[in-house]
């Protein structure tokens, strides 16, 4: 049986918000994940190289995928809103995704902004229980942290050693304040966007 790739224009805060959802190549899913992209002002889009490897990570690993783009991006109606409404829109999009497998787990999972995105909404009172959250390319140099401290979720940070938006020691510091469950796992690479370990970095996602 071919994989169920599917596009969608959904129902958000906005207007519509474009929408990929991917089911595993083998077997049912064992969870429905929302992956959130990098920043819209800076080309982030739910295409970018690092989400569509961390999608397929999660797929070969059975989780059923949607990828979409915030408000304003691709074929997303409206403008960016600072995360105030793409928080908006990542819940819309939640929701629409859980209404489709009310039977499975899920979790949610971010690149660079979208890992903020994605904590923010793991770590609130807009989604009940999700099983983990994986933050990947977290940066820390865009505001403070206060979703981490009291958040129980169980969180996975993935960094590159050389991060340039997210130094080590200033995402060890982050970290450090956020509270249990967690896990660290650093990525041989270049830069933010894994330059030279894009495949290290899809079988770290795998392997989760």
């Amino acid at each position: 049986m071919a994989r169920r790739i599917e596009s969608y224009l959904l129902p958000g805060p906005a207007g519509q918000l474009e929408a990929l959802l991917e089911e595993p190549e083998e077997g049912a899913p064992r969870e429905a994940c929302l992956v959130c992209h990098p920043h819209p002002l800076f080309g982030g889009t739910m295409h970018n190289k690092v989400v569509y490897r961390l999608a397929r990570g999660l797929r070969h690993a059975g989780s059923v995928i949607l990828r979409f783009n915030f408000r304003g991006v691709g074929r997303s109606a409206g403008e960016h809103d600072n995360g105030i409404g793409e928080m908006e829109d990542a819940a819309a999009a939640l929701a629409w995704l859980r209404r489709q497998y009310p039977e499975l787990p899920y979790s949610l999972a971010g690149f660079s902004f979208g890992s903020r995105i994605a904590l923010r909404l793991a770590c609130g009172d807009r989604a009940a229980d999700p099983s983990r959250v994986i933050a990947v390319g977290y940066p820390t140099r865009r505001g403070n942290h206060p979703e981490l401290g009291a958040c129980a979720v169980p969180k996975i940070f993935i960094q590159s050693a050389n991060d340039e938006h997210g130094p080590r020691p200033e995402l060890e510091e982050v970290y450090a304040r956020a509270g249990e469950p967690k896990r660290l796992i650093w990525v041989e690479a270049r830069d933010h966007f894994f330059a030279g370990a894009l495949d290290d970095f899809e079988r770290v996602v795998e392997s989760l």
